[in-house]
């Protein structure tokens, strides 16, 4: 090897080694709302440098491909950042995690076309992760877009259940294990070809029977199968920094996937096998509810929060579609001003994806010492005078302890019905995202404030002002 080339090579390992801390670092960064800004800094920058180093150490394809991608690619993710809103954004992640599958796939074919056009002799073991690239990433895009599908409206929230279905995925997966027998010993792309249809068709099959109200918990876990092709990829490339960042990615997204379903009391083998969030012949619907209620209007929420000791907010997925967060920080601000405490009751998976509510705290700049989580606040309750619940639905019904027939039952949730009084923001009557009636309304002691949550904030902020 000659001085240039091993010079080439060690310039190349030193940029994956600086690489490989910069997205340890980012990750580790990404786990603070405080810090997570720069965490995502420092994880870009380190995919731009293990790209430099890819592109410059070895001889891929003329710069004009290059440049070209980059530029596409830096338009489509500039227009998404900016115009997406962020209600929205969980079904975006589920397409970035769809096309990062397929990214992985889609190289991983390509170096198998190229080995056999070349005549090489396809190693064992390259064959191996090759088909493991293909599958891991073909289920990971079509369960990505059947998540999309559920998230945006386009396809039912509610579970849709084969008869056969654990039998029919069973049998999948056992046509992709003989396929990758069969590319091992005879290596084709016919193996190949059918391997990546039965994980197309096995990525439908594993997300359509999940219930809209375990959507956070697909997310995640579709992340991490996304990380894992990268992965694959990354050794039937045998590109180091490709294995670090693929392995990251996996390794983070099971363990957030771990908290999720922790968060909604599945375990992680129900999610591995889908179908998980409602038994077979379970309600996930109700008749016309006719149970009386009691409504108030925003004067006297101002009253009953303005003559509070301590106050409970607990945000949900109507607070992201009003954009309210930052009208209800103003009235958190007003609130401490008369000496009353303020606290936020942040359900792992309230909204459509993990982190969901955190974020959009931290736009509207609430301090992060009030954001607590589930099993810090949840004790709170029964010493808390109000607890004002703005569009979160499911992670508050009591049901979820004792009704065995939903599809939510036995999910931790805010024990917002310990609280004094429940003031409770919603547009309507209608049911959460599983598609269950909340128990909370028709409490004694929960007034229904019904209107947009921006507006209810808004009026509410210009009450106490008025007191």
């Amino acid at each position: 090897m000659s001085t240039e080339a091993l010079l080439d090579v060690n310039t190349t390992s030193l940029a994956y080694i600086f690489t490989a801390i910069l997205f340890i670092v980012g990750l580790k960064r990404l786990g603070s709302p405080a810090t997570a800004r720069s965490g995502n800094r420092l994880s870009s920058l380190a995919m731009l440098v293990a790209v430099l180093a890819t592109v410059l150490g070895n001889d891929l394809m003329s710069w004009e491909w290059i440049i070209g991608g980059a530029l596409v690619g830096s338009a489509v993710g500039a227009f998404s950042a900016r115009k997406i809103a962020m209600t929205d954004m969980p079904q975006l992640v589920a397409v970035f995690n769809g096309f990062g599958g397929a990214a992985s796939a889609v190289v991983a074919a390509a170096e198998l076309v190229r080995l056999i056009n070349a005549g090489d002799e396809i190693a064992e073991h390259v064959s191996i992760t090759i088909m493991a690239s293909v599958i891991v990433g073909s289920v990971t895009l079509t369960g990505s877009f059947i998540a999309y599908g559920k998230l945006q409206g386009i396809i039912s929230t509610r579970p849709l259940l084969l008869p056969i279905r654990n039998v029919i995925n069973v049998a999948l997966l056992f046509g992709m294990i003989a396929s990758t027998v069969w590319l091992v010993i005879d290596p084709s792309l016919t193996p190949f070809l059918i391997a990546g249809t039965i994980a197309l068709a096995l990525g439908i099959l594993v997300v359509i029977p999940i219930g809209g109200a375990d959507m956070p918990v697909v997310i995640a876990l579709l992340n991490s199968y996304s990380g894992i092709a990268g992965a694959a990829t990354g050794f039937v490339l045998g590109n180091t920094v490709l294995i670090i960042a693929g392995s990251l990615v996996g390794a983070s997204g099971l363990i957030l996937t771990r908290i999720m379903t922790k968060a909604m009391n599945r375990s992680l083998a129900n999610v591995m096998l889908g179908g998980f969030g409602v038994e077979d012949g379970a309600s996930t619907g109700g008749e016309e509810e006719t149970r009386p209620i009691r409504s108030i209007q925003a004067d006297d929420a101002a009253m009953m929060l303005a003559y509070a000791q301590s106050v409970i907010f607990v945000p949900g997925y109507g607070l992201a579609v009003a954009q309210a967060q930052h009208q209800v920080r103003e009235l958190a601000d007003l609130l401490k001003e008369k000496g009353i405490s303020v606290r936020y009751a942040i359900h792992p998976v309230a909204g459509r994806m993990p982190g969901h509510m955190n974020v959009l705290l931290a736009e509207a700049n609430v301090p992060y010492d009030e954001l607590k989580d589930l099993d810090e606040i949840n004790g709170e309750f029964s010493r808390t005078d109000v607890a004002v619940v703005i569009g979160a639905n499911d992670v508050t019904n009591p049901s979820a302890r004792t009704d065995r027939t939903s599809p939510i039952y036995g999910m931790p949730i805010l024990n917002v019905d310990a609280a004094q009084s429940v003031i409770m923001m919603k547009r309507g009557m209608s049911a959460g995202f599983a598609g269950v009636q909340n128990e909370l309304f028709f409490l004694d002691k929960t007034m229904m404030l019904f209107g947009d949550a921006k507006t209810s904030v808004e009026g509410i902020v210009s009450e106490i002002k008025d007191l």
